[in-house]
Order: structure tokens, then sequence, then C-alpha cells
């Protein structure tokens, strides 16, 4: 079951909020034995988090379906930096990573208990039988916060952002649980940043008659132009008119560019998040990409920010001709200070 995103708390009785996990949604199933952790996408993970499976099997009942969100969590926030490693194809590394620095389960339903189908059966019911299944849960596996309380789901949107979460979720207190439909709602943080364009990349379908993306970077503190992320929230109209818009600054882009380094192959030992570099998510997609010269400024939205990163793409607002690219430093961000989880996760 997804979520549509709306703009703010839905406003009534019959809704019931949960905070908004920020880590890799999961189905779990147990029959037995035989436990299968499963990706939002049908996917496995279970060689992934390989420190999972004795708790689940330890812990929930003997043939269930339940559904949640892996996270890692320290330093008092959420970590999905750490999460992302795990996506690793050596067994030997994903085992080391798995006793460092070990992953959690948050549960947030219900789907089925033995031979019980729990999918027609209104959420607060769906609710009820989970938190009495997970009663004497204990860590890895948890049980997600709820409420009615629309004045607390407010106070979570507010303080929970620092420790990693992505917003609150409201679900109507007596809806079904519908498969691929989005009738749950979510509520997420969203700002304004200006971003310098210091690059872009061609459209899949559209290699030199359409953008596909825009490299975004800040500068730091001592001047270095960081890539902090892409926008690519354009119509296949827009896409076609930036190539020509973005043509005057391709002109001697390369002589002097900040990341003129990151364009050339087997470049390593660089900390720093290289705009052509590959990722576990980008799976050997050509990551290739233009430079520009960094004189263009334009403001984007954004959720939150994952290190120095934005978690998520970026979405266009406007061209800003009225600032300066060295204007465009990390300072402008919005620092939230984290809210301790310990209520949730134990040291």
């Amino acid at each position: 079951m997804l979520a549509k995103r709306v703009g703010e708390l839905p406003i009534g009785d019959g809704w019931i909020f949960e905070p908004k996990w920020d880590g890799f949604r999961t189905l779990i199933f147990r029959d037995g034995d035989e436990l299968f952790i499963q990706s939002r996408d049908a996917k496995p993970l279970d060689r992934y988090f390989p420190e999972l499976a004795e708790p689940l099997k330890a812990q929930l009942p003997e043939k269930c379906v339940l559904d949640g969100e892996i996270v890692i969590a320290q330093g008092g926030g959420l970590d999905f930096e750490a999460l992302q490693l795990r996506l690793h194809p050596a067994a030997s590394r994903v085992k080391k990573l798995a006793a460092e620095l070990p992953a959690s389960v948050v549960f947030f339903d219900l789907l089925s208990e033995g031979d019980r189908d729990y999918r027609d059966v209104p959420f607060a019911e769906r609710r009820a039988a989970l938190s009495s299944m997970l009663e004497g849960a204990r860590p890895p596996l948890h049980i997600t916060p709820a409420t009615k309380d629309r004045a607390t789901a407010s106070d979570w949107f507010r303080r929970f952002e620092g420790a990693g979460l992505d917003g609150v979720i409201a679900k109507l207190d007596d809806g079904v649980y519908e498969s691929n439909k989005r009738v749950m709602l979510k509520v997420k943080h969203e700002r304004d940043c200006d971003c310098v364009v210091a690059g872009f990349r061609w459209h899949k379908n559209g290699e030199g008659t359409a953008v596909g993306s825009l490299l975004l970077g800040l500068y730091d503190d001592t001047g270095n132009l960081e890539h902090v992320g892409v926008c690519a929230s354009f119509t296949m109209a827009k896409r076609k008119e930036l190539v020509t818009f973005l043509e005057r600054y391709r002109a001697n882009s390369v002589d002097g560019h900040p990341w003129r380094a990151w364009a050339a192959a087997g470049i390593e030992g660089d900390a720093h998040r290289k705009p052509g570099g590959q990722s576990r998510w980008s799976a050997g997609k050509d990551l290739s990409w233009e430079p520009l010269r960094p004189e263009l400024v334009v403001e984007v939205a954004y959720d939150h920010m994952q290190g120095t990163r934005f978690r998520h793409t970026a979405q266009f607002r406007r061209w800003r001709s009225d600032k300066r690219p060295e204007d465009c430093t990390f300072e402008q961000l919005e620092v939230v200070p984290p809210h301790e989880l310990s209520e949730i996760f134990s040291e």
C-alpha cells in the first residue's frame, strides 16, 4: 500500500498518524522456518540483512506477513547512507557491516497471522492486533509510534526531522489494506535552496536534443564546490528548451571547472561524491555528464539533506539571475537539531 503526498496533515476525526521512516520499505513473510524479506519492488533483501533472520524467527508468530521499514540508527538518528552500503555483492562485506552496524525493523502494519487475512480489516483493528503481537518485542524489532491527535503528529513533524525521519503518514482508521494504491497520505518537509548549476546530463531518450537533469553544487567553508544532487523536474518541452538555454555556458567550460578531475575515469581516494560516480542504486546506468561554467544559479525545493547531499531529487523552482554563484553555500541550509530516538531504539 502506497501514500499520496499532500501539503498538510488532514483535519478531522478518523485519522491515525505515524512518523514516516526513511529506510527500505519491506514486507516480511514467515512460515515456520521459512523467512522471506521482500523489498517494495518484490526483490529479496534477505542476503543483505543476515542479522535480522534470527530475531525475526524468534519473535514473530509461526505464520505471518508484516509491513515495515528496515532502518539503521546511530548517533541519535537514522543513517540511510549506511543502509545503502548493505547492497553489496560480496557476502563477506555484508557480514562485516552487519556486525559493525546492525539494522532494525520498524513495523507499522499487519497483513496476516496464521490463516487469517487482515487486509480487509479496518486499520485501527490491524494496528491493535499488531501492537498485541509485538507487545514484548525486543530490539532490533520495533513497532512505530502512532497517535490520533493531530497536535502530536504536528509535533512529530517538527521534532523528528533532525533524526532523519521523512515526515508524517496519515491513515484512515477504517481503511483496509489496498495493495499498489495510494490511499495513505504523507506530509514531507520541503525547503528552498539556491544552488550553482555546474553541469547537466542528457535525457536517456534524447541525447543532444533534451536535458535529463541539472547537476547542483554548493560551496563549503573552504571554497570548494561540492556536488549536492540533481534537479530533474522538467516537462519534455522544457528539457528541449534547456538545450538552447545552456549552450552559452558550455563554451570553455572544462577550463578551470571545479569538477574537472571527476570526469576522468578511475580516480580513487576522493572522499567527496562525484557527479559521475556509480552508486549502489545506479546499477551501471550511464552517469556521464556535460560540464557548464559554474555561473548559473537556480532555486530548487528539497525535502532534507542526507549528509552533504539532497536525499531525493530536487525540484526546479526558478532561475536566480540576481544571485551570485559564490553566495550559494551550505550556510543557507536550515539545520534541524536531531531528536533523541531512545524512546524507540535502545542504546
